[in-house]
């Protein structure tokens, strides 16, 4: 069975990749209603088969899921005062960067503050220094 990591999952669902923080934020978001989600699942269990016990590990479980959600949103609130803005060249609007190389959260158009990946093809593996390395050297020998 082939494995997808990475962008494959992407071209697999054939979805346009977006900008670190907005996934960020679709993640916390997603969060949000996996606890709703899983408190209804508790009330459920408590109606139907009156068990104290799982209403309670359901709603337990839920609010630390909301507690999470939360702390993502502080956490990505605190990065996001600390990312660097830029002009987009295409839309000539600013956006908020983060890592190396990040795409425009307006246009979804790859953007770069590091000279030396002026030109490549935008992999967000960049932003990842284990990978960047194996990246840089498949470039070097390819070339």
């Amino acid at each position: 069975m082939t494995e997808y990591i990475g962008d494959d999952c992407l071209k697999l669902f054939k979805r346009k990749p977006t900008s670190k923080i907005n996934r960020m934020r679709t993640w916390a978001l997603a969060t949000i209603f996996i606890a709703m989600i899983v408190m209804y699942i508790g009330a459920a269990f408590f109606y139907f088969f009156q068990s104290k016990l799982l209403f309670s590990l359901f709603l337990l479980i839920g609010t630390l899921l909301f507690l999470f959600s939360f702390v993502m949103y502080f956490w990505i609130g605190m990065l996001s005062t600390r990312t660097v803005q830029v002009k987009c060249p295409n839309c000539e609007q600013y956006t908020k960067m983060l890592g190396r190389a990040d795409i425009c959260s307006n246009c979804n158009q790859p953007l770069t503050l590091d000279p030396s990946l002026e030109g490549k093809e935008f992999n967000q593996d960049y932003n990842n220094k284990r990978k960047s390395k194996k990246l840089e050297e498949q470039n070097e020998n390819g070339n």
